[in-house]
């Protein structure tokens, strides 16, 4: 099923988005049976579980961290990921940069933020990311990169607040590209789109959407 799932999604997606596969709390089988299918980029919101999972699958997987990051699980994932969407704070970044220095590695990074209007999501506001974007702090940040944005829409059936959410992010992306980004090409990637919402936000200029539940099935909830 896990393949079918994927040619499904895949014949949806135009030229210039990408399918990072949500394949938090799914077994490894399940992410080896999309891998077998083609899939290459897999996102994860557990840095102990995908630390776990990068030891045993083919180490050509892209993996991308889309959850919530708390600062002292940072180690665990900086010597293989390849982009963090979910930077929602100077302080993570900051975190990020210097556990990256460690590792002579420069990590890709997405400002995450909040489009919603549940309290419960994370994220940065325009102004907050001026700030951080500003700083003389920032400027010392050599190993990192940012790359775009990401956000979450709110959970509801108005189709029409959605589209309104995601367009707020590709607005906030076109003012941060202008005013500090114009001459770096690594700033451009939207990450918007969950299973229930992704072809709204490829409508509204998604380069990323995050599937798991349309491929993998409902979600396990680990105990």
């Amino acid at each position: 099923m896990i393949k079918e799932n994927l040619e499904k999604i895949r014949a949806t997606l135009p030229e210039q988005v990408t399918l990072v596969a949500v394949s938090k709390t799914k077994p490894v089988s399940d992410l080896q049976e999309a891998y077998d299918a083609g899939q290459r980029i897999f996102g994860e919101n557990h840095a102990l579980e995908m630390r776990d999972k990068h030891e045993v699958l083919p180490n050509d997987i892209q993996w991308h961290f889309i959850g919530h990051l708390q600062t002292n699980k940072i180690k665990y994932i900086i010597p293989f990921v390849t982009l963090i969407h979910s930077i929602d704070s100077a302080n993570l970044l900051e975190a990020v940069n210097k556990e990256a220095k460690k590792h002579d590695r420069i990590v890709d990074c997405l400002l995450q933020f909040h489009i919603a209007t549940e309290e419960t999501k994370f994220g940065l506001d325009l102004d907050e990311a001026r700030q951080l974007l500003s700083s003389d702090a920032f400027r010392e940040m050599h190993n990192i990169r940012i790359c775009g944005v990401m956000g979450m829409a709110t959970f509801t059936d108005d189709t029409e607040q959605v589209h309104n959410e995601f367009r707020n992010l590709k607005s906030i992306f076109d003012t941060l590209k202008h005013d500090y980004f114009t001459e770096q090409p690594q700033f451009k990637e939207i990450s918007m789109g969950m299973s229930d919402d992704y072809p709204i936000a490829i409508e509204e200029g998604a380069t990323l959407v995050r599937v798991g539940s349309k491929i993998f099935g409902a979600r396990n909830y680990l105990s």
